[in-house]
């Protein structure tokens, strides 16, 4: 890796948020990074010239980057590769005419992080109803990663608080009564390898420590309240324990996100998304990033939408709280990686 980690930051919904805060987080902490905005050059230069006049740009076509490459920039300009939009955003008021320009913004993320010109990527949110609206089926930033990328299978881990609390998740968005039919001993094994395997490759962790959560309250109470425990969870960890893999469980959730349990773990995994989620956001709301394992690419983003009531309302209105953290911990992994190559 570079010296200084060159890092992708896509924009996201042009009406939203995203513009203003990955120019404010990349300015910020251009001292450290070399962050590459990737979105429509006219709309940052504006916002730019509005936020500091002391910030400079350097918009860049996606065409020179094929050919030549990212030139080195001094730490006081930050590069954009212009995504041109269809039409001029309007803050607050989504346009489906700008919905591929959207998405390419993600394109050419991932086509230069594949080909070794970016370290990390940081998606700001986009909204997925106007890239649909645009007439591309989408489903949200991770499903489209895996896609691009050719992976099977991928993990959603949240991180933050003090102190850092990693939280994977087993299932992702699937409404609850859904969960237990796909929380499978493959599925769930391959999830627990993909946690192992980034907690080393990624975070630098030597012999990564993995509590999981339970499914069920009391983690089932021995079968009286669910038997998930028992006929897959416990048999999963068994498995991985066998071939190395510090995890132990199934703890019961209400009980295990307490310090003196925490502070024993690299990493919690828990079983659906409002099982773990709301206690990180608790502790770290407006501060958190969310982090796609599994990817042959490191990509992490903020843990909050476009806030297009907040674009609406003018530039200043926005925290770039999440923004700031979400490019710290891809420089921090994207470090790590390079490490452990």
């Amino acid at each position: 890796m570079r010296q200084r980690p060159t890092i992708a930051i896509t924009c996201g919904e042009p009406a939203g948020i995203g513009p203003e805060i990955s120019l404010r987080a990349a300015w910020e902490l251009r001292a450290e990074v070399n962050s590459v905005l990737i979105g429509d050059a006219a709309l940052l230069s504006l916002i730019a010239r509005e936020i500091d006049p002391a910030i400079r740009l350097l918009a860049l076509s996606t065409q020179a980057l094929r050919n030549s490459g990212l030139p080195t920039l001094p730490r006081d300009q930050i590069a954009v590769i212009d995504c041109p939009l269809a039409e001029p955003a309007v803050p607050g008021k989504l346009d489906k005419r700008n919905g591929k320009a959207v998405l390419q913004t993600l394109d050419v993320a991932i086509k230069a992080t594949l080909h070794n010109q970016f370290d990390a990527i940081v998606t700001a949110p986009l909204q997925k109803s106007t890239i649909n609206d645009a007439g591309v089926a989408f489903t949200g930033h991770t499903e489209y990663f895996a896609e691009k990328t050719g992976t099977s299978q991928v993990v959603m881990m949240l991180a933050g608080g003090m102190p850092l609390l990693r939280l994977a998740l087993a299932t992702t968005h699937l409404p609850l009564k859904d969960v237990p039919a796909a929380i499978t001993f493959d599925s769930l094994a391959r999830t627990l390898d993909i946690v192992h395997q980034d907690l080393m490759s990624k975070f630098g962790i030597a012999k990564p420590r993995i509590l999981v959560t339970g499914l069920n309250p009391h983690a089932g109470e021995g079968g009286y309240l669910g038997r998930e425990e028992i006929d897959v969870i416990a048999p999963v960890l068994q498995a991985a324990q066998a071939k190395g893999i510090a995890a132990s469980g199934p703890y019961p959730a209400d009980t295990l996100f307490q310090p003196k349990y925490l502070e024993q773990a690299d990493c919690v995994l828990a079983m659906y998304h409002d099982q773990g989620l709301p206690v990180l956001k608790h502790a770290s709301f407006g501060r958190g990033v969310n982090i796609t394992l599994g990817l042959p690419l490191i990509r992490t983003s903020v843990d909050h939408g476009t806030a297009l009531d907040l674009a609406a309302a003018g530039l200043g209105h926005a925290d770039h709280g999440s923004m700031i953290e979400a490019i710290k911990v891809a420089a921090q992994m994207a470090a790590a990686s390079s490490q452990g190559r």
